[in-house]
């Protein structure tokens, strides 16, 4: 069964009433999601392996844990999940990034695949995949199906806010990959967006509505 992790650490959700705000600036907003998805980064690596290393410190030498950032791969599911990258990055500076394409159908709310590129050897990587928002889940679930036949050693599902129909129809689909988010919302609208919500994450990061 998934787990699903909500974090509910005080300094996310301050910032994260911050972004909900319908007057923030695209770069505010834009900083704001940089600053959670590093407070996010803690939780998502909680578990990540180590391995000891020998160091010399100023007294002695010593074994100590390392984690192998570049057995990590951060996939954004495009375009907003690059949003989410750079904090991400600045914590596990030498994990690799994915990237996967994907557009709703507006009639239908299904994803459409357009883009697949992720690093070689994902069989002995572990896998974040990322994305601002599970709405109706489709993009969601569509990706990480198509990362599966990559075959990693691990998948985790990172995003800023969710919809209880999306969390509901992604476990079902997916009930091995665990999911980390900052929000469970009321709901959809009619037009799959998430309410109350923040609007569309993508147009508030890249300032295109």
């Amino acid at each position: 069964m998934t787990t699903v992790h909500h974090i509910t650490h005080p300094l996310i959700q301050h910032k994260l009433t911050l972004m909900r705000q319908k007057d923030r600036s695209t770069s505010g907003f834009r900083r704001l999601l940089g600053e959670i998805s590093m407070l996010m980064a803690y939780e998502v690596t909680r578990e990540m392996p180590t391995q000891l290393i020998d160091i010399e410190t100023p007294l002695e030498p010593m074994k100590s844990p390392v984690i192998d950032g570049k057995k990590t791969v951060f996939v954004s599911i495009m375009r907003a999940g690059d949003g989410f990258l750079d904090g991400m990055l600045s914590i596990v500076p030498g994990a690799r990034v994915g990237h996967i394409g994907l557009y709703r159908d507006p009639a239908t709310l299904q994803a459409v695949e357009y883009y697949f590129k992720m690093p070689q050897d994902m069989n002995e990587r572990d896998a974040i995949v990322l994305d601002p928002m599970l709405a109706t889940g489709n993009s969601a679930i569509a990706a990480v199906e198509r990362l599966k036949a990559t075959r990693p050693k691990s998948i985790r599902f990172v995003c800023l806010l969710a919809a209880p129909e999306g969390l509901a129809k992604f476990v079902a689909a997916h009930p091995d990959v665990p999911v980390y988010t900052a929000a469970i919302d009321r709901g959809l609208n009619e037009h799959g967006y998430i309410v109350p919500g923040l609007g569309d994450a993508g147009d508030r990061i890249f300032g295109t509505k």
